[in-house]
């Protein structure tokens, strides 16, 4: 190295994270898919070690790519407004129609372009009473059951969530 320093390793531990994590991932979906069974993992070390490469090489780690605790933490951020936003969504149903107010609501978007906002959309049309309809460089229009609900708020914290999951604030 030059001028007599070493190169950091944190790179290579980033890496090795990556990898790990993506082998890790790929070898519990063989499982599933082999149905828990010892017997297919001979041809399971191949799939994995396979999947992982590919993997690396079409998405190799860097910028924007997907952070593991991240991950955890929006997939039970997730489930649970999920839970509790259908919750919500079935009173609104069994009040009646008059009790709805839909709307179309703008939400400015802070998360960058690409893999993050895409997930924003979907995840905000898996959520109860919300729907992407369309998207700008700056904003994404939701319809929404009831304008009256917080919609915003829990937008805002869906977007952080997503936030942390690639890295980038929102």
């Amino acid at each position: 190295a030059r001028g007599g320093r070493r190169p950091s390793a944190e790179p290579v531990a980033v890496k090795a994270g990556s990898m790990a994590w993506r082998a890790g991932g790929f070898a519990a979906l063989w499982w599933v898919l082999a149905e828990g069974r010892a017997d297919g993992w001979a041809l399971g070390v191949a799939a994995v070690a396979l999947a992982t490469w590919a993997s690396w090489v079409l998405l190799p780690p860097g910028p924007g790519t997907v952070r593991p605790l991240g991950l955890l933490r929006f997939l039970a951020f997730f489930l649970w407004n999920s839970l509790r936003g259908g919750v919500q969504v079935a009173v609104l149903a069994l009040r009646g129609g008059a009790a709805l107010r839909p709307a179309l609501v703008d939400l400015p978007v802070r998360l960058p372009p690409g893999g993050a906002r895409l997930l924003l959309v979907n995840a905000l049309g898996l959520m109860p009473g919300t729907l992407g309809v369309e998207m700008t460089t700056e904003s994404l229009r939701l319809h929404v059951l009831d304008d009256r609900l917080p919609v915003l708020a829990e937008a805002r914290a869906l977007e952080a969530a997503i936030g942390a999951v690639f890295g980038s604030a929102a």
